[in-house]
Parts: C-alpha cells; structure tokens; sequence
C-alpha cells in the first residue's frame, strides 16, 4: 500500500499543476518568439557584408576577365608604341646610314678593281668577280614612312593601365565593405522592426478563455490532494499495524507447519531406532508432542482465521465488483454522467465552470485519444487560435523595410577617361594598316651583296701569292680597309636591322588582333558601365527575397511549433485520461488485487488446517511406547512380553 499512498497526492497535485499551467506555458511559448527575433538580428548583423559578398561572387566572373582584358590591352598598347617609335626610329637611321655607306662601298669596289685588273696580278680572277659585285644590297630609301601613325599615338598611353587596374580591383573587391556601410542605415531600422513583438502574441495567454476553469479545476484538485493526506496518513498507520498483523498471523501459521514438520520428522526418526515398541522413545514421544502442540495452535487459529477471511472477502469482493469491475467497462463513468447520482459541485462542468455540460465518459474518451482540451471543452468557438497566431502585419513591416536595401556600384568605372581616350586612339591609329611586308621585303636583303670579310681574306691570300711586293702590299692595305668598313659602318647597319626586323615582327604579328580586341574591350566596358547597375539591382533584388524567405521561415516555422504545442501538448488533456487510468490501477491493480489475493490465500490456509489437526492427532498415537495401545483382553501376542493389563487407552 505504500507505493499508492504515496502516488495519490502526487497524482492530484500533478493535475492540478498540469490544469494551472496552462496559462504560464502559453506565456512562455508566446516570450519564446525571442528566439527566431534573435536569429533574425544576428543575421540582419551581417546583412550588408553578405550582400556585397553575393555581389563580388556574382560578378566576378564579368569583372575580373574585363579588368584583366583592360591590363592586357593596355600593355599591349606600351609594347606597341614602343616597337612602332622604335621602328620608326631604327627606319630614319637606317637611310641616314646607308647615304654614307654607299659613296664608301663604291670607292672600295673601284680600289679594288684597279689593283686586280693589274697585268702582273696573280689568281685574281675570282677576287675580281666578287670585288665587282661589292655593292649595297638592300634600298631603306623604299622603307614606308610610319610618321602618321605615331602622329595618331602621340602621348599614348596617357594612363598608367596597372595602377588602374589595381585600384579597380581594389574597389571592386571592398563591395562587402562598401555594401555595408551603404546598407547600415536600412539595417537598424529593420532591427527595430524586429526587435518589437507582434501584438497578438502578447494575448496568446490573455485571451485564453480556460483560464477561470483551469483556475477552478486547478483549486480543486489542490483541496482534494490537501483534504487526502490526513486519510492517507491514518492508510499508512493502518498499514504498519496490518505488516505486524501479518506477520503475526504468517509466524503462527509457520509456526503450526513447522510443529507439525518437526513432530513428523522426530517421529520417525525415533520409530527408526526404537528396537522394543513397548519402550518408550524420547525423540518419538517428542515428535508426539509436536504434532500435538501443532493441532491445538491450527485449533485455535482456525476459527479467528476463517472471521477474517470473510471480512476481508467482503470487502475486497464489494470494491472488485461495484467499483473496479464497473470503472474498467468504464460503467462508473456512466453512473457519474447520470444526474442526480452524484451532487451538484462534483459536476464536471460546475467544476471547471463551463456553459455546456461534458459527459464525462465522452470526456474520458477524448481525452485517451489524444484530442485538444478546448475540443472536449467546447472551447474552440469562444477561442481563435489563428487570430492569436497571425503576424502578416509584422512581417509586411520586415518585407517593406527589406525592399530598401541598395548597393550603389557606379563608382565601379573599369576604364578611366585617359584609359578610355589610349584605347580609342589605339583604335583610329590605324596601326594594322602599315606595310609590313614591304619592310620585310628590305629586311631579307643583305646590306652589302658580298660577304666582306671572305672578301677580305681572299685579298689577303693573294697579297701573299704575288711576285710583286708593292702591288702585294696594296692587296693587304685594300683588305685592311675592307674589314675596317665592315666593322664601322656594315656591322651597325646589320644590328639596325635585326632590330628594325624584331620590331615589325612584333607589330606585324599583333596589330590586326589588336584593333580587333581593343573594339571588343571598348565594347565591353561600355556595356558594362550600364550593366552593372542593373545586374548589381537584380542581384540584391533576388538576394532580398531570399533572405526574406528565410526569415520568415523562422517566424513560420515558431508559429508552426506554438500551434503545434498549444493543440497537441499544452492544450491536450490525454494527461487527465492518464491520471484516471492511474487511479484505477491503484486502486483496483495495486490495492484490490493484492487484497482479495491475501483473503484468498488466507482462505487455503484455513481450509488445510483442519486436515492438518486430524493428521496431526492421528500421527502422534503412532509415536507412544506400543504398550498404552493396547486392551484389557490378553492375546498369545501381549502374553509373550508379560505387559501388565490397561483398563483405558490413552491418547
């Protein structure tokens, strides 16, 4: 009984508990709407900077290829101008040179043709074809004039193109920052917005109208768990006088099992030994004793044994029949449905103070199933819980203060003015339309038609092969001055013109993509400085809708929660069926049960008692000497031990 006494205020106190706090825990889940507010501020905390991050992530694919376009055009207009200044330049030197080298090629060849037209020359043959084809070979007169085209580039490039680039980069990569600072503004007003809470939520709890009876329902339980622990405290008095009761009762009962048991056992041990069945045996005349002393305890057990199996009969067979059996068929609701049976204040509607009445076993029904409190109260006309639930105007405060959220990026030019007016020069400048090919024309040629220096020491091979020493050494003073001319004035002209050959190479590669590019980039960046604006709009517009999404997923998602718990947790009375099912158990399964268990064991012990006394009183005979069993009449067989005659039998 201890463990029941003690579940039944704790059961009361916990339904009355459950009932009041209805009201305190739709507070509660009405001041949890802080919870998504401050996700929503964190997240509002870095709304700026992740805009721009979505801004420089989402451009910067258009961006960074213009911007690198715009290094690369502009240092292909550096390298460009210099090789066409350096073209032209190497141009200009070329003829000025060649108008020296002419007059002194065709003096040497005239020199030389003299001596080897000499009649005492020696092999001079070969020596005299070669010197006669001493001559220039290539004509730089006939080099195309490229005046006009530096004309047009003149103080190109103006701009320093990676400096630009730089602090385009620069400025394109600080959109997080500068997003930021330009959305600070609308940020702390949408904070604000936040920060306040929705109207209907502050009367979620105010406006519940079960909080008069959960009020009334919550007092009584109170008075009924308050009014049982008097009662439940004489229970566990009673309780301590039932264990000593019992055990009482349990050591007798032991008791005439263990007399009875011991007799036996002594008995027949004694039997065992006796040799003589008219001598007396101490152990047999024990076990007699025993079993004799067990029959008088059973005797007199038996009669206050059977008194109280029946009261307990009466009572546990009374409580098991009329309430147990009725409230598990649930028969006791039914009779507490039926008017007049109980009073007016246990009425289940006076209690909790309703308009309509409630059946209580339909309640019961309900609530087992798992159904809302207001739906088993009626309540759900005289109580809007979506009204209570409805944040539209909150939130069309939050999508209205999102709105304006913007990010200027016009201050993102990609091409300054001076960049701007070099590339539109480069464009008009018309270098692609330059002769190269007749440049390359002259290039291919050699400057002077013979290789001086195999000439030279041709000349010096005959000065050592003539018979004539004068015309031998004006053969070696004609070489000497060959191999002078060639280093003065035919080794310059030939570093002329590998470098005039690098530069038209270069420009003869790159100009026409080069105008072809710069049209592109120009193209671009013109089409960029009024796309990015838009792409920039588009981008927070589509930003701010999901951002929007998402907050008011969060607010979604606690209204969710909070008509979840209010109808299917809070507001649910499936505890209440609980309570009732665990009453029934305490009562019918933990007291009743155990109870008519005990009566009926008791019952058993009363019916083996009397069979007990009968084998008790007949077994003791069997265990005295033989001789106070037998008659007065003499028999062949008592004639034999001489056994003085007895006039009664003793027991």
């Amino acid at each position: 009984m201890g463990p029941s006494v003690e579940a039944v205020p704790e059961t009361l106190l916990s339904l009355g508990g459950l009932v009041a706090d209805v009201p305190q825990e739709l507070q509660a889940l009405a001041r949890q709407f802080s919870l998504p507010q401050q996700r929503v501020l964190e997240e509002l905390d870095g709304v700026g900077v992740s805009l721009g991050s979505t801004l420089h992530s989402q451009l910067r694919s258009t961006v960074h290829p213009a911007l690198a376009s715009v290094l690369s055009l502009g240092h292909a207009l550096q390298v460009s101008v210099d090789h066409l200044q350096a073209l032209n330049a190497t141009s200009v030197g070329l003829q000025e040179r060649q108008d020296d080298l002419r007059p002194a090629v065709g003096a040497h060849r005239d020199h030389l043709l003299a001596l080897l037209q000499e009649p005492g020359c020696r092999g001079c043959a070969d020596a005299l074809g070669m010197a006669g084809a001493l001559e220039l070979g290539a004509d730089f007169s006939q080099l195309p004039p490229v005046a006009d085209v530096l004309l047009r580039l003149k103080g190109a490039p103006e701009a320093n193109f990676s400096r630009m680039v730089r602090e385009e980069n620069s400025t394109f990569n600080n959109l997080p920052l500068l997003a930021a600072l330009q959305t600070a503004d609308v940020v702390r007003e949408l904070q604000k917005a936040v920060a306040r809470q929705p109207e209907e939520l502050r009367t979620l709890a105010r406006a519940f109208p079960g909080s008069e009876a959960a009020s009334r329902w919550s007092q009584a339980l109170g008075e009924a768990a308050r009014g049982s622990r008097p009662y439940l405290r004489e229970a566990q008095r009673y309780e301590r006088y039932r264990w000593i009761a019992g055990c009482v009762l349990c050591s007798a009962l032991l008791l005439v099992v263990a007399c009875n048991l011991l007799g036996l056992g002594l008995g027949t041990w004694g039997l065992a030994t006796r040799e003589d069945p008219s001598h007396a045996e101490p152990r047999a005349e024990a076990g007699a004793r025993l079993l004799m002393a067990g029959a008088g305890l059973g005797f007199l057990l038996a009669a206050p044994l059977v008194l109280l199996v029946l009261a307990a009969f009466l009572l546990g067979g009374n409580v098991q029949t009329l309430v147990c059996r009725g409230w598990a068929r649930g028969e006791l609701y039914e009779f507490a449905d039926t008017p007049g049976n109980l009073p007016a204040s246990l009425n289940l509607s006076h209690l909790l103070g309703l308009r309509k009445n409630v059946s209580v076993r339909l309640a019961y029904q309900q609530c087992r199933e798992g159904a809302a409190l207001w739906r088993v109260l009626q309540l759900n006309d005289s109580y809007d819980l979506e009204r209570h639930l409805d944040i539209s105007q909150y939130t069309a405060k939050l999508r209205q203060e999102l709105r304006r959220l913007q990010v200027d990026v016009r201050d993102l030019d990609l091409l300054s003015p001076a960049a701007r007016r070099d590339l539109e020069a480069l464009r008009r400048s018309g270098l692609e339309q330059v002769p190269y090919a007749d440049f390359l024309a002259q290039i291919r040629k050699p400057v002077v038609t013979v290789d001086v220096e195999t000439l030279a020491q041709e000349l010096e091979g005959l000065a050592r092969a003539q018979g004539n020493v004068a015309l031998g050494l004006q053969l070696q003073e004609a070489a000497r001055a060959l191999r002078s001319l060639y280093r003065e004035r035919v080794l310059p002209q030939q570093g002329l013109v590998a470098k005039l050959n690098l530069s038209v190479q270069a420009l003869a590669s790159t100009a026409p993509g080069l105008q072809v590019e710069t049209s592109e980039v120009l193209g671009r960046v013109t089409y960029l400085k009024g796309d990015l604006p838009a792409r920039a709009a588009s981008i927070l517009r589509n930003e701010s809708e999901c951002l929007l999404a998402r907050e008011m997923g969060y607010f979604s998602q606690y209204v969710a929660w909070v008509r979840e718990e209010v109808t299917q947790h809070i507001a649910t009375c499936q505890p209440l069926s609980g309570a009732l099912d665990n009453g029934r158990v305490l009562l019918c399964d933990m007291l009743a049960d155990p109870w008519n268990a005990t009566w009926l064991c008791l019952a058993w012990c009363a019916l083996l008692l009397v069979p007990s006394v009968v084998f008790a009183v007949k077994a003791a005979k069997y265990f005295r000497p033989v001789r106070k069993r037998l008659s007065s009449t003499s028999s062949e067989e008592t004639q034999l031990f001489t056994i003085p005659r007895v006039t009664a039998l003793t027991l």
